[in-house]
């Protein structure tokens, strides 16, 4: 497994630090959208609404759509002072019986390793916790959204479940709630015995996902028989094309700045970086001004 987070426990004056780790994965069998005829992949172009031309990823914003169907666009800068926490800390605000948490607000687990130096009070507070039959309810930020969590053991190891806020969880407001519905002891006790008659251990390696593994008989049989749409060649000279259109939009924005034209203003992240990247190909750009001019062909 991989890490996809690094931070740290912070169980009062205690500092643990972990990792992250994806403590799920889905097991879906993956496909692609493809022309019936020949097979070839279905592409999909991010096209503006309002006049119909592709947009490079760079120059796609996030937008609020209001209740008017007029839309809000957030700049990078919109999201720099809001009060998400960027401490990569796991703060620990109180202990609770696990029974207390309604399994419904649960999100998404992850595993928690600790960092060499992180081991012992790892331990320590794993051993605590599992000894207290209780969780640990924490706040965490991950993935530019900040979440309530509960941290508990599992095998040894923590486990960080993350949380729905309460105003997430929808209430169930279905009619027959308020009607007045009848049962006869007699069916209630009926009802019981059959639930007593199927108690059993619950046990999850009894239990496949037939429909996947039905699917991919489904897709094994069709290979064996060799109802395969070989790869073409073109499709493979696919990303060149889409290469050669970025190169042909470096050259001519390459352009437009030795024209005297405006460049475009780099993001904060990249500022400097790009800085020192147009500078150093300026230099290069004055010492071989003479040679180039000599050699190259027009476009």
């Amino acid at each position: 497994m991989r890490s996809i987070w690094k931070g740290a426990i912070s169980f009062g004056l205690v500092t643990i630090p972990v990792k992250l780790y994806s403590a799920t994965e889905q097991k879906d069998v993956s496909f692609h959208q493809v022309h019936r005829a020949d097979g070839g992949r279905i592409r999909y172009k991010r096209v503006c609404t309002q006049d119909g031309e592709e947009v490079p990823y760079a120059d796609i914003a996030k937008g609020y759509e209001l209740a008017s169907g007029e839309m809000v666009v957030l700049t990078d800068e919109d999201f720099e002072d809001l009060p998400l926490s960027t401490s990569r800390r796991i703060d620990v605000l109180q202990f609770t019986p696990a029974e207390q948490i309604d399994p419904i607000y649960f999100a998404k687990s992850y595993y928690l390793e600790p960092d060499a130096q992180g081991a012992k009070p790892y331990v320590l507070l794993r051993n605590a916790l599992e000894s207290s039959g209780q969780v640990a309810v924490v706040k965490v930020a991950l993935r530019q959204r900040e979440s309530l969590a509960t941290l508990r053991v599992r095998d040894g190891v923590f486990v960080l479940e993350t949380m729905l806020w309460p105003d997430e969880i929808r209430t169930p407001d279905f009619a027959f709630l308020e009607e007045d519905i009848e049962v006869r002891a007699q069916e209630l006790k009926m009802a019981e015995s059959l639930i007593t008659t199927m108690e059993s251990d619950f046990d999850p390696a009894e239990y496949h996902d037939t429909y996947r593994e039905a699917l991919q008989q489904v897709i094994e049989a069709k290979v064996a028989g060799k109802e395969v749409i070989p790869a073409r060649e073109e499709e493979e000279a696919g990303p060149a094309v889409d290469l050669m259109a970025a190169l042909r939009a470096s050259v001519e924005a390459a352009k437009r700045e030795r024209g005297g034209g405006e460049p475009a203003r780099p993001k904060k992240a990249a500022g400097k970086a790009a800085k020192d990247s147009k500078d150093t190909k300026e230099s290069k750009d004055e010492e071989k001004a003479a040679p180039k001019r000599k050699t190259r062909k027009s476009a």
